[in-house]
């Protein structure tokens, strides 16, 4: 059962990531900077103007787009595995309990505290991978860039995790691991087992969803 729950938590971990860098790759190159990118280079699309570059740029260079979506994700994967997940986790299980709670509240404790702890993480990243060093280092910029990343990406963030990123995940969770929602929801029949990790947690939020849909 364990071993079970370690795969489907790097099966979350890893869709969820796989998903948030592909839509922020999106929203910041063609929602936040695609404007300026376009007028730099004088052409009318965000692609033209990247390809215009010779890619993106990151870590002093230019990368193609495949490239620096690959980077991220790890990057990403790695932050969600060893903190964001099992921290929110955690923090959430202080107050809430998926099968005491609505799941909904539960599942909002977890994406708030995944966000409040991923975001500044991959934003600082960002900063790292991003700054602009030909123009040279200043520690006060480097820290305002990040701020101000934070600013633009949390919002994005929570609310694309809220509605849409996990409610598709649960749904992809629900149909890859039948098996371990119904182990689980055999342990809890003859009582209210509050759940030992975060992989747990999912599975009951689902029980819990699937109950109050068909009413009991």
């Amino acid at each position: 059962m364990k071993s079970q729950n370690q795969i489907q938590h790097l099966v979350y971990a890893l869709i969820t990531v796989i998903i948030t860098v592909h839509a922020f790759v999106f929203y910041s190159l063609y929602v936040v900077e695609g404007d300026a990118m376009m007028r730099a280079s004088g052409t009318t699309s965000v692609l033209q103007a990247i390809n215009s570059r010779g890619g993106v740029y990151m870590c002093g260079t230019h990368l193609p787009i495949w490239l620096m979506i690959v980077i991220e994700t790890i990057c990403a994967f790695v932050l969600a595995v060893t903190m964001g997940s099992p921290l929110a986790f955690r923090l959430a299980s202080r107050k809430f309990d998926p099968r005491r709670n609505h799941p909904m509240i539960f599942e909002s404790a977890v994406i708030t505290a995944t966000v409040c702890l991923m975001c500044p993480s991959m934003s600082l990243l960002a900063d790292f991978f991003y700054y602009p060093y030909n123009e040279g280092f200043d520690i006060i910029d480097f820290l305002c860039r990040w701020f101000r990343l934070i600013c633009y990406n949390l919002p994005f963030a929570y609310f694309s995790q809220m509605f849409f990123v996990q409610p598709f995940v649960r749904f992809v969770i629900r149909k890859m691991f039948p098996a371990n929602i119904e182990r689980r929801n055999e342990q809890n029949a003859s009582k209210t087992v509050k759940p030992a990790d975060e992989a747990e947690a999912i599975v009951d939020v689902i029980i819990r969803e699937k109950e109050i849909a068909v009413g009991n």
